[in-house]
Protein backbone atom coordinates (compact mmCIF):
# COMPACT_ATOMS: atom_id res chain seq x y z
CA UNK A 1 0.00 0.00 0.00
CA UNK A 2 3.17 2.32 0.63
CA UNK A 3 4.36 2.35 -2.76
CA UNK A 4 0.60 3.02 -4.51
CA UNK A 5 0.06 6.44 -2.01
CA UNK A 6 3.35 7.38 -2.96
CA UNK A 7 2.50 7.51 -6.68
CA UNK A 8 -1.09 8.59 -5.71
CA UNK A 9 0.37 12.20 -3.86
CA UNK A 10 3.30 12.56 -6.62
CA UNK A 11 0.90 12.56 -9.26
CA UNK A 12 -2.27 13.70 -7.77
CA UNK A 13 -1.09 15.70 -4.52
CA UNK A 14 1.02 18.38 -5.43
CA UNK A 15 4.32 16.40 -6.32
CA UNK A 16 5.04 14.89 -2.37
CA UNK A 17 5.33 11.51 -1.00
CA UNK A 18 3.29 11.25 2.19
CA UNK A 19 4.66 8.41 3.72
CA UNK A 20 7.99 9.48 5.37
CA UNK A 21 8.31 12.18 7.51
CA UNK A 22 12.19 13.24 6.65
CA UNK A 23 11.72 15.13 3.64
CA UNK A 24 8.82 17.06 5.43
CA UNK A 25 10.76 17.89 8.59
CA UNK A 26 13.84 19.14 6.26
CA UNK A 27 11.51 21.33 4.13
CA UNK A 28 9.64 22.92 7.29
CA UNK A 29 13.33 23.55 8.62
CA UNK A 30 13.59 25.13 5.17
CA UNK A 31 10.52 27.07 5.23
CA UNK A 32 11.54 28.45 8.30
CA UNK A 33 14.63 29.84 7.26
CA UNK A 34 13.15 31.53 3.86
CA UNK A 35 11.08 32.88 7.07
CA UNK A 36 8.80 31.67 4.79
CA UNK A 37 5.21 30.48 7.25
CA UNK A 38 3.05 29.16 4.84
CA UNK A 39 4.92 26.91 3.54
CA UNK A 40 6.42 25.90 6.62
CA UNK A 41 3.05 25.04 7.94
CA UNK A 42 2.49 23.48 4.69
CA UNK A 43 5.15 20.23 5.24
CA UNK A 44 4.58 21.14 9.22
CA UNK A 45 0.88 19.72 9.31
CA UNK A 46 1.60 16.39 7.71
CA UNK A 47 4.25 15.56 10.56
CA UNK A 48 1.49 16.83 12.87
CA UNK A 49 -0.97 13.95 11.35
CA UNK A 50 1.66 11.10 11.44
CA UNK A 51 2.30 12.37 15.05
CA UNK A 52 -1.26 11.84 16.04
CA UNK A 53 -1.88 9.00 14.05
CA UNK A 54 0.85 7.02 15.93
CA UNK A 55 -0.99 7.86 19.22
CA UNK A 56 -4.32 7.01 18.07
CA UNK A 57 -3.23 3.52 17.00
CA UNK A 58 -1.54 3.01 20.76
CA UNK A 59 -4.71 4.29 22.09
CA UNK A 60 -6.76 1.87 20.01
CA UNK A 61 -4.25 -0.74 20.84
CA UNK A 62 -4.09 -0.61 24.75
CA UNK A 63 -7.69 -0.14 24.57
CA UNK A 64 -8.48 -2.69 22.10
CA UNK A 65 -5.70 -5.61 22.56
CA UNK A 66 -7.10 -8.02 25.14
CA UNK A 67 -10.40 -7.82 23.24
CA UNK A 68 -11.80 -11.14 22.52
CA UNK A 69 -14.53 -10.34 19.56
CA UNK A 70 -11.93 -8.54 17.31
CA UNK A 71 -8.18 -7.97 16.80
CA UNK A 72 -7.47 -4.39 17.33
CA UNK A 73 -5.77 -3.79 14.48
CA UNK A 74 -8.73 -4.57 12.15
CA UNK A 75 -10.50 -1.11 14.33
CA UNK A 76 -6.97 0.46 12.80
CA UNK A 77 -7.37 -0.87 9.70
CA UNK A 78 -10.99 -0.23 9.34
CA UNK A 79 -10.04 4.11 10.13
CA UNK A 80 -7.25 3.67 7.46
CA UNK A 81 -10.06 2.70 4.96
CA UNK A 82 -12.62 5.53 6.17
CA UNK A 83 -9.75 7.78 5.81
CA UNK A 84 -8.93 7.30 2.01
CA UNK A 85 -12.49 7.24 1.00
CA UNK A 86 -12.57 10.93 2.31
CA UNK A 87 -9.54 11.89 0.38
CA UNK A 88 -11.31 10.59 -2.70
CA UNK A 89 -13.79 13.31 -2.71
CA UNK A 90 -11.10 16.00 -1.43
CA UNK A 91 -10.44 18.53 -4.71
CA UNK A 92 -6.99 19.93 -6.04
CA UNK A 93 -7.86 22.40 -3.52
CA UNK A 94 -7.49 20.64 -0.45
CA UNK A 95 -3.85 18.81 -1.48
CA UNK A 96 -2.55 19.89 1.87
CA UNK A 97 -5.62 18.29 3.36
CA UNK A 98 -5.26 15.01 1.43
CA UNK A 99 -1.98 14.41 2.06
CA UNK A 100 -2.38 15.08 5.78
CA UNK A 101 -5.06 12.17 6.04
CA UNK A 102 -2.77 10.25 4.24
CA UNK A 103 0.24 10.92 6.64
CA UNK A 104 -2.65 10.06 9.18
CA UNK A 105 -2.91 6.45 7.84
CA UNK A 106 0.51 5.66 6.63
CA UNK A 107 1.23 6.37 10.44
CA UNK A 108 -1.31 3.70 11.69
CA UNK A 109 -0.08 1.20 9.05
CA UNK A 110 3.92 1.51 9.81
CA UNK A 111 2.41 0.84 14.02
CA UNK A 112 0.44 -1.32 13.56
CA UNK A 113 2.31 -3.53 11.41
CA UNK A 114 5.61 -3.34 12.55
CA UNK A 115 6.88 -7.25 12.23
CA UNK A 116 6.84 -9.90 9.33
CA UNK A 117 7.77 -13.56 10.41
CA UNK A 118 9.30 -11.74 13.69
CA UNK A 119 11.10 -9.86 11.76
CA UNK A 120 10.93 -5.48 11.92
CA UNK A 121 10.01 -4.14 9.17
CA UNK A 122 8.29 -1.04 7.74
CA UNK A 123 5.42 -1.07 5.37
CA UNK A 124 5.27 2.61 4.02
CA UNK A 125 8.88 3.24 3.54
CA UNK A 126 11.72 1.46 2.51
CA UNK A 127 15.10 2.53 3.83
CA UNK A 128 15.37 0.77 7.01
CA UNK A 129 14.07 -2.65 4.55
CA UNK A 130 16.91 -1.99 2.09
CA UNK A 131 19.09 -1.63 5.31
CA UNK A 132 17.98 -4.77 7.05
CA UNK A 133 17.99 -6.82 3.82
CA UNK A 134 21.80 -5.47 3.00
CA UNK A 135 22.85 -6.56 6.06
CA UNK A 136 21.89 -9.90 6.48
CA UNK A 137 23.04 -10.74 2.64
CA UNK A 138 26.20 -9.81 4.03
CA UNK A 139 26.22 -12.31 6.78
CA UNK A 140 25.37 -14.84 4.36
CA UNK A 141 27.78 -14.08 2.57
CA UNK A 142 30.44 -13.88 5.08
CA UNK A 143 29.38 -16.14 7.74
CA UNK A 144 27.43 -18.55 5.61
CA UNK A 145 24.18 -18.22 7.43
CA UNK A 146 21.31 -19.53 5.81
CA UNK A 147 18.80 -17.92 8.39
CA UNK A 148 20.43 -14.39 7.38
CA UNK A 149 19.91 -15.32 4.12
CA UNK A 150 16.11 -16.15 4.58
CA UNK A 151 15.37 -12.57 6.08
CA UNK A 152 17.57 -11.13 3.25
CA UNK A 153 14.72 -12.41 1.06
CA UNK A 154 11.97 -11.28 2.86
CA UNK A 155 13.07 -8.12 3.13
CA UNK A 156 14.02 -7.70 -0.87
CA UNK A 157 10.55 -9.53 -1.37
CA UNK A 158 9.18 -7.15 0.51
CA UNK A 159 10.75 -3.78 -1.07
CA UNK A 160 9.93 -5.43 -4.56
CA UNK A 161 6.19 -5.66 -3.50
CA UNK A 162 6.76 -1.53 -2.75
CA UNK A 163 7.66 -1.09 -6.00
CA UNK A 164 5.37 -2.93 -7.62
CA UNK A 165 2.83 -0.69 -5.51
CA UNK A 166 4.33 2.30 -7.05
CA UNK A 167 3.77 1.12 -11.14
CA UNK A 168 0.53 -0.15 -10.08
CA UNK A 169 -0.40 2.95 -8.25
CA UNK A 170 1.10 5.05 -10.67
CA UNK A 171 -1.01 3.30 -13.82
CA UNK A 172 -4.28 3.34 -11.99
CA UNK A 173 -3.97 7.26 -10.97
CA UNK A 174 -2.94 8.56 -14.28
CA UNK A 175 -6.28 6.96 -15.47
CA UNK A 176 -8.16 7.68 -12.35
CA UNK A 177 -7.16 10.49 -10.74
CA UNK A 178 -8.15 11.37 -7.14
CA UNK A 179 -10.68 8.41 -7.32
CA UNK A 180 -7.69 6.07 -7.57
CA UNK A 181 -6.97 6.20 -3.79
CA UNK A 182 -9.93 4.11 -3.44
CA UNK A 183 -8.02 1.16 -4.52
CA UNK A 184 -5.93 0.81 -1.24
CA UNK A 185 -9.20 1.38 0.38
CA UNK A 186 -11.08 -1.76 -1.02
CA UNK A 187 -8.09 -3.66 -0.31
CA UNK A 188 -7.91 -2.85 3.43
CA UNK A 189 -11.72 -3.80 3.02
CA UNK A 190 -10.21 -7.43 1.82
CA UNK A 191 -7.62 -6.93 5.13
CA UNK A 192 -10.68 -6.54 7.47
CA UNK A 193 -12.45 -9.65 6.11
CA UNK A 194 -9.56 -12.02 6.05
CA UNK A 195 -8.56 -10.90 9.85
CA UNK A 196 -12.34 -11.52 11.00
CA UNK A 197 -12.31 -15.12 9.14
CA UNK A 198 -9.10 -15.66 11.13
CA UNK A 199 -10.71 -14.66 14.97
CA UNK A 200 -13.68 -17.05 14.05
Amino acid sequence: MGGFLDAYTFLTRGGVFANAQTGNMVLFGVGLSERNLNKALSYFIPVLSFFIGIIIAEVIKTKYKNQANFHWRQLVVLLECIALVVVAFIPESGNLEANAIISFVCSLQVEAFRRFHGNPYATTMCTGNLRSATENLYHYRNNGDKTALHKSLQYFAIIGIFIFGGGIGAMITKMTGFSAVLCPAAVLVGVILLMTKEEL
